[in-house]
């Protein structure tokens, strides 16, 4: 496990089992690191808003196609959770009982996916509904915008201007790094690393502490691309929960904390920023255990007594 915490524009970083510059799968938190990229293209202007799917994808004549990016990015576009696919019970099947990877889709079967993909009927606005589908598409149809797959949009956008050199989307197993942890189940099982072309924008990217931490000091001191994402702009979860593109702020005891979480097969993540007194919390760890509690409550701590 490792953690880190910022405040006052300094970094603390702090692991235990593994070098601090070992990589962890991130999971869910590539979806807030994926808003970051597209609020910068808007602010760039080449995608705007409005845009709907089939504008930068190969998506024309179906009704994904006229999903926009905007819903996409505040999971508001309808669109499930996963997408409809052959073999899903023997895939979860192989991941309790093996450890195995669920995903690995290229972007060519993601693109089938969408294309097969129904909206629910009879909704003006579909209801708020988590969906990893959803930031698949949102962050390949960004990177396609820029001309671009979403590896190098990734790499050209944020790794390389904030020298981020751990932070990757590894799309086979063989692109995991020799740095890579390895992560276990709740009950100690090894988990295949949770690698894919298309599951990159939603919960592929892989990523050290300390660079997850300078990436959290960036979005503190203006740095990072694409800010505008952090800014809630819509209730997902009742009026206490407000998303902006991917992060989410929740009021905790009269903190507005900004933040997501992730897990995959053996990782689970939080990053929380309190942007008013400037600090913010990482927390990776190489097992499937939650750490969301842990993760709020340290932010708390850095926020009213400075670094552990």
């Amino acid at each position: 496990m490792a953690a880190a915490t910022v405040s006052a524009g300094e970094v603390a970083v702090a692991g235990r089992g593994a070098s601090l510059a070992a990589d962890f799968e991130i999971g869910s938190v590539s979806k807030g690191i994926t808003g970051l990229l597209y609020a910068d293209a808007l602010s760039r202007g080449e995608l705007s808003p409005d845009i709907t799917l089939g504008e930068p994808l190969p998506l024309a004549g179906c009704p994904a196609a006229g999903v926009t990016l905007a819903s996409l990015s505040r999971h508001s576009s309808g669109l499930p959770r996963l997408p409809r696919q052959a073999g899903t019970l023997r895939r979860t099947l192989a991941l309790l009982l093996h450890g195995t990877n669920p995903y690995g889709e290229t972007l060519a079967e993601l693109m089938d996916q969408a294309r097969a993909a129904r909206l629910p009927a009879g909704q003006s606005v579909p209801r708020p509904r988590y969906s990893n589908f959803g930031f698949e598409l949102l962050g390949h149809a960004v990177a396609a915008g820029a001309g671009l797959s979403f590896q190098d949009l990734l790499r050209e956008r944020l790794a390389d201007p904030l020298g981020l050199g751990s932070v990757y989307a590894p799309a086979t197993a063989a692109g995991v790094r020799p740095t890579a942890v390895t992560g276990r189940s709740r009950s100690g099982r090894v988990m295949q690393p949770w690698t894919g072309e298309a599951v990159a924008p939603a919960g592929g990217i892989r990523a050290s502490v300390g660079d997850m931490a300078r990436l959290v000091q960036a979005m503190l001191d203006g740095s990072a691309p694409g800010l505008g994402a952090l800014d809630p702009v819509a209730n997902f979860a009742g009026p206490a929960a407000r998303i902006g593109a991917g992060w989410m702020t929740l009021d905790v005891k009269g903190r507005a904390v900004t933040w997501h979480n992730g897990g995959t097969g053996g990782f689970r993540s939080w990053v929380g920023l309190d942007r008013k007194a400037g600090t913010g919390v990482v927390l990776l760890t190489a097992t499937a255990a939650p750490v969301d509690r842990h993760g709020f409550r340290l932010l708390a701590g850095t926020a009213t007594r400075g670094h552990l």
